[in-house]
């Protein structure tokens, strides 16, 4: 039962943490539609963002195979190799 709670915590947290990244990049768009940005900017600022955002998937993903929770980390799979392959 700890390591669920564990587990409860740490998705909490990176779903949190995704969430950040995301209304960030939002941000940065609106920011760029109102011309406070110029597209260079704006494409250098967001691409920084992806790469942290996919290693949190990642980690994610592989967070349920350790801990045996095979449903979620069937569904979280398909997300991680489309990261991956990109």
């Amino acid at each position: 039962m700890h390591w669920d709670l564990m587990l409860w915590l740490i998705a909490l947290i990176s779903n949190i943490a995704l969430l950040v990244l995301l209304i960030y990049q939002m941000i940065c768009l609106s920011d760029l539609e109102a011309d406070y940005l110029n597209p260079y900017e704006t494409s250098s600022n967001i691409n920084s963002m992806v790469l942290p955002e996919f290693g949190l998937q990642a980690a994610f993903c592989a967070l349920f195979l350790v801990t045996g929770h095979f449903i979620m980390f069937i569904i979280t799979l398909p997300v991680a190799i489309y990261h991956a392959r990109l």
